[in-house]
């Protein structure tokens, strides 16, 4: 696999049917490697070991529905009273994150209201913060470690 712009993490992986799997701590099985996948494994190692998020507060890859679709995001953090902090969406190392790319995680939040949105390939980071009140984003250096 593609080395990322992420510190180096342990990793598990297993081998069946020609098909190599890597653990997910958070959904607690293995999951078939594919390019996004390892980009999502690293995001979620990064959360929990560089940023200090909980994995209690951490879901992957759940339905949500958007303008009477559904849709899957890739992760959320949410506060501990149930809303939610952070959107994260994970492309392949081969995407480019485009004005496309950023417009599909702001489509999801238009129904989530989240504080911040996170768009990685695993080469290139994004970060940003709402402000609801002046209907705008601001981009920010990182995310915020866990309070």
């Amino acid at each position: 696999m593609q080395n990322l712009n992420f510190p180096a993490y342990q990793f598990r992986f297993k081998s069946s049917e020609n098909k190599v799997s890597i653990f997910d701590r958070i959904r607690k099985k293995f999951i078939i490697l594919t390019p996004e996948e390892w980009v999502r494994q690293h995001t979620i190692h990064y959360l929990i070991e560089e940023k200090k998020y909980p994995e209690s507060l951490i879901n992957v890859e759940k339905m949500v529905k958007v303008n009477d679709m559904n849709k899957r995001y890739d992760i959320i953090i949410f506060n501990p009273d149930g809303t939610i902090y952070l959107i994260i969406e994970c492309k392949s190392h081969s995407i480019k994150i485009t004005q496309e790319v950023f417009d599909q995680i702001a489509r999801y939040n238009l129904s989530l209201n989240s504080e911040y949105l996170m768009i990685t390939n695993g080469m290139s980071h994004y970060y940003c913060q709402m402000d609801y009140n002046e209907k705008q984003y601001t981009f920010l250096k990182d995310i915020p470690d866990y309070k």
